[in-house]
């Protein structure tokens, strides 16, 4: 698993990542169903490319997005602090 603090380290990442997988950014723009434009700013670590064709990208290169450290989220059936009433 790698351990990303910014844009730019995402970009690297993903960089490479598509390099390994022998793709150009053409390709993975295609596979990804977003523009080459975007894949270059992404891969540059540009802040404010859209989420949704981040994850696509993450995808389309056989990745998927791990949060950790945060706390688990709480099932939508039961509310918070539901102590079964007790």
């Amino acid at each position: 698993m790698i351990s990303i603090r910014s844009p730019q380290q995402l970009g690297a990442a993903l960089r490479a990542a598509r390099k390994q997988l022998g793709l150009t950014q053409p390709q993975l723009g295609l596979a990804a169903g977003v523009g080459v434009r975007f894949i270059v700013d992404l891969e540059a670590g540009k802040p404010t490319v859209r989420l949704e064709n981040v994850l696509r990208v993450i995808d389309a290169l056989g990745g998927e997005l791990q949060l950790s450290g945060l706390p688990s989220p709480v099932a939508e059936d039961q509310p918070e602090g539901n102590d079964h009433g007790a």
